[in-house]
C-alpha cells in the first residue's frame, strides 16, 4: 500500500464515506487537531513517568484514534463501523483525576506551565486538547458529532492539567504559581 495517493494535491481530501471536502474544512481541522494531540500524548509517554501513567496515556491514545475516526466519517454517507467511545472512558479520566488529587496539595493559584519537559508537554497537550474541543464543538453546530467526543475532550484537558501537577509532585518540582502583579 502506497502512502501517497496524489488525490489530495488540489486541496481536497476524502472523509470516511467518500465525501470530498477542502482540506481546510472544519471536520478536517477537528480530526487533524486530535491527531496533533495524540502526538503530544506520545511525547508525554516518552518521558520518565510512572508505568501506570504510561499505560493510561496509551489507552488515551487509543481513544483519540476512536475520536479521530468518528470525526473523519461523514455522518450521512459512511457505512463503516467506527469504534465506540463510551461514557466509561470519560469516567476513567474522572477516577484518575480523583486519585491524583488525593495526593496533591490543594490548588490555590493558577499554575504557569513549566518545571520539566514532562510537565511542559502536559501543558502543551492540554492546550491542543482545548483547541480540539473548540473545533469539535464548532463542528457540532453544523454536523452530527457524538456528544461523548466533546465530553471526553473536555475531561481529557482537565486530566492533562492534573497529570502535570502529579508529575511535578512526584519529581519534587515546585509549582510555578502565577502571582498577578497589581500596581496601585
Amino acid at each position: 500500500m502506497k502512502i501517497y495517493t496524489k488525490t489530495g494535491d488540489k486541496g481536497f481530501t476524502s472523509l470516511i464515506g467518500g465525501t470530498r471536502v477542502p482540506k481546510h474544512h472544519i471536520r478536517i481541522e477537528s480530526y487533524g487537531t486530535v491527531d496533533e494531540l495524540n502526538s503530544y500524548i506520545g511525547l508525554i509517554r516518552d518521558q520518565e513517568i510512572s508505568q501506570h501513567d504510561k499505560d493510561l496515556l496509551k489507552e488515551i491514545q487509543d481513544r483519540l484514534f476512536t475520536i479521530g475516526s468518528s470525526l473523519a466519517a461523514d455522518p450521512e454517507r459512511s457505512k463503516m463501523i467506527i469504534p465506540d467511545l463510551k461514557l466509561e472512558d470519560v469516567e476513567l479520566l474522572e477516577r484518575e483525576m480523583d486519585n491524583m488529587n488525593e495526593i496533591l496539595p490543594e490548588l490555590k493559584h493558577f499554575i504557569l506551565p513549566g518545571g520539566s519537559t514532562a510537565i511542559s508537554f502536559c501543558h502543551v497537550a492540554r492546550c491542543v486538547c482545548r483547541r480540539a474541543e473548540r473545533l469539535s464543538v464548532e463542528l457540532s453546530t453544523e454536523s452530527e458529532v457524538d456528544d461523548k467526543v466533546n465530553i471526553y475532550l473536555n475531561r481529557l484537558s482537565d486530566y492533562l492539567f492534573v497529570l502535570s501537577r502529579k508529575i511535578g509532585y512526584e519529581l519534587q518540582i515546585p509549582e510555578n504559581q502565577w502571582i498577578p502583579r497589581i500596581t496601585k
